[in-house]
């Protein structure tokens, strides 16, 4: 039986069966990605953010407590989902802008042959240790340029996925290079 999601408070998601989980769907899809929107500015990402929540949602039901109404729970999980976005992007800003910033200072001085092939070594050495899917994502979004998004749907997987391996492999990369580069 298909009950009303918002007249009947759901305290416990476990008790809901698929088909009621599909109407909680439809009912509030569209409203929270147009909420996400306000946020993220693109549709995409509003669109992965709350996608993923409702992921979460069926695959943690049985143990998730709701102490307020589902749409009010809905709505709070979206703006935190959407700020930690925006916290995650700021600081990806933050790398490329000092990046950008001491590029031309790296370009401008001078190296010796000899440094120059040992630092390639070090990371060709490192990006090859790295697990298969997690090189290949690195090289798609540093080499090729593609965006996470885009990494997301060529390889058929999730944007937080494409997010933690590349998280791996920088780690991996700045522990390696930690006697070459300074990163702030």
């Amino acid at each position: 039986m298909i009950r009303p999601v918002e007249t009947e408070p759901i305290k416990q998601l476990s008790f809901i069966d698929l088909q009621s989980f599909e109407v909680l769907f439809r009912q509030y899809y569209q409203m929270l990605c147009s909420y996400a929107i306000r946020f993220v500015d693109d549709g995409d990402t509003a669109e992965e953010i709350v996608q993923d929540l409702f992921y979460k949602l069926w695959e943690k039901r049985t143990e998730l407590q709701i102490n307020t109404s589902v749409k009010s729970y809905l709505f709070s999980a979206v703006h935190n989902r959407c700020l930690k976005f925006i916290e995650h992007r700021n600081v990806e800003l933050k790398y490329r802008n000092y990046y950008l910033k001491h590029e031309s200072e790296i370009d401008s001085e001078p190296h010796d042959t000899h440094s120059v092939h040992e630092l390639q070594g070090i990371i060709d050495n490192t990006l090859n240790s790295l697990p298969e899917r997690c090189g290949r994502i690195f090289r798609l979004n540093r080499f090729e340029g593609l965006k996470y998004h885009e990494i997301a749907q060529k390889l058929s997987i999730s944007v937080k996925t494409v997010e933690a391996n590349m998280g791996k492999a920088l780690k991996l990369l700045r522990k390696n290079l930690k006697n070459y580069v300074e990163v702030a």
